[in-house]
């Protein structure tokens, strides 16, 4: 079974001004694409043919592992934005974020502070970790995933996520992405799930 490109849950301009057309034709249209791609070739003739994306991650290392876990990284990014976004989370989610970080400014200053301060490329989380809501980073392809972390958002702090934007100042990027990107929705939905599994 060969995997392909999931379409953006957007159209391509509609994260504009934060996020521009022209950064999302090459982030998702080529980034993306290309992970996408030597999954494929990876996996080619292979028992992982047969596999859903989570096996394949949870099963692999070196570069399956990494085009792999990037085509899962990137595909959760997109669904971590929305047009519109930013603003407050509500409901559990937001009682989780209260509790766990003292306030949603809190919560939003140390999310910056571990993209800003992640070195090289990588991402910044929101996961789940033993009933806890914690703010975490990883390193190239990794992913919360293998840590036995469930992913509540994401933040994509490789260059390529934003330069055309933004240049070198991630920081903006960061504080624009929680300003006016961020889908708390999407974030709801996921805490939501994984509290639902937890309580039965």
């Amino acid at each position: 079974m060969a995997f392909e490109l999931p379409a953006l849950p957007f159209a391509p301009d509609a994260l504009e001004p934060h996020y521009s057309a022209n950064t999302l034709s090459f982030h998702h249209g080529k980034h993306h694409q290309a992970y996408v791609t030597k999954l494929n070739e990876l996996i080619a003739g292979s028992a992982d043919e047969e596999k859903t994306l989570e096996e394949i991650i949870a099963s692999s290392t070196g570069g399956l592992f990494n085009q792999a876990a990037q085509v899962w990284n990137h595909t959760f990014f997109w669904n971590s934005m929305t047009p519109g976004g930013g603003g407050s989370p509500s409901g559990a989610l937001a009682d989780a974020i209260s509790a766990a970080f003292g306030s949603l400014e809190a919560f939003n200053e140390q999310f910056k502070a571990a993209g800003v301060g992640q070195f090289g490329s990588g991402w910044v989380w929101l996961v789940k970790d033993d009933g806890a809501l914690k703010i975490v980073t990883t390193a190239n392809a990794e992913t919360p995933l293998t840590n036995g972390q469930v992913p509540v958002l994401t933040c994509d702090v490789w260059e390529h996520a934003y330069y055309l934007d933004y240049q070198n100042r991630r920081p903006d990027f960061i504080q624009s992405f929680l300003d006016n990107l961020v889908n708390w929705d999407f974030a709801a939905a996921n805490y939501e799930e994984v509290s639902s599994a937890a309580a039965e």
